[in-house]
């Protein structure tokens, strides 16, 4: 059922695994390696033809040129005004939520906990419209504000599955120990139970920034200029009306790659351990 250990394998398959896997990791990083290069291509080559060639020379003049001649600098700004709050206010509800569901036993508990679950297999592309019309009848139709409070509404069912989940896996002896103390059911939570939550808010920060920043379709569904949409949405408006800038657009595409790279990063030791802990008894 599970993958054996390369080490139990036979010699022969051993060299076959040792020869597959860098070819195999070359071709999956092929296209990110390909709008690298072409980030840093004149475009006196891509006016001649050489789109996969070796550059003439390397121009990384591009990347001040991405931001000198575009509104470049306002996208990445808004993609930081959506997915900031974003982050904070769906890992905020999903505390919350995730504490009462885990903790808490009453009636309705398991059919709201499949509420926020269920909603994560509705296809997002079934919402389009009701959305969209939804946050024109709201006045919050190409804004920052609809879009950051979309995404917030939407994730919550996915962080309060892993929150819940989460929660469920402490030891539940702390909290009547607490409650034997006299200790409120908020110092609870407060005290008691978000320190040991820290791995798994750290490991769903990383996780939502990486989806809400990646995001492209709500992007182009709720958001129509450059004062609102994000940098998925405004790199096509790098190329111009006659000519296709595709040196500007890679590296305006690696620039905008470069803040869920670094945040990962940055909780790289927080995420791994939020991801597994509890994996092993």
């Amino acid at each position: 059922m599970f993958p054996r250990p390369i080490q139990t394998l036979s010699p022969a398959s051993q060299r076959l695994y040792k020869i597959a896997l860098p070819v195999m990791l070359i071709l999956w990083l092929l296209p990110l390696l390909g709008v690298a290069m072409t980030s840093v291509r004149p475009s006196s080559d891509l006016a001649s033809g050489n789109y996969f060639g070796i550059p003439s020379r390397l121009a990384f003049e591009n990347y001040l040129t991405v931001f000198r001649n575009t509104e470049l600098e306002k996208y990445l700004l808004n993609s930081f005004k959506v997915t900031i709050p974003t982050v904070i206010g769906a890992v905020a509800l999903s505390c919350l939520t995730g504490f009462a569901l885990a903790i808490y036993k009453f009636k309705a508990n398991l059919i709201l906990f499949f509420m926020f679950v269920a909603g994560n297999f509705v296809p997002f592309q079934i919402l389009m419209v009701p959305v969209r019309d939804l946050t024109v009848n709201m006045g919050l139709y190409n804004s920052i504000t609809g879009l950051a409070l979309f995404h917030i509404a939407f994730q919550t069912g996915f962080c309060t599955l892993f929150m819940r989940n989460f929660i469920k896996a402490l030891p539940f002896e702390l909290i009547e120990a607490a409650r034997v103390e006299g200790v409120s059911e908020w110092q609870i939570f407060r005290h008691v139970v978000m320190p040991l939550m820290r791995p798994a808010i750290a490991a769903l920060s990383v996780l939502i920034f990486t989806f809400i920043w990646n995001d492209y379709f709500w992007a182009t569904v709720l958001t129509t200029g450059a004062d609102t949409q994000p940098i998925t949405a405004g790199l096509n408006s790098l190329n111009g009306q006659w000519i296709a800038a595709w040196h500007l657009v890679s590296a305006g595409s690696i620039l905008a790659a470069l803040p869920p790279v670094l945040m990962f990063f940055m909780m790289q030791r927080h995420f791994i351990a939020g991801l597994t802990l509890g994996a092993v008894k």
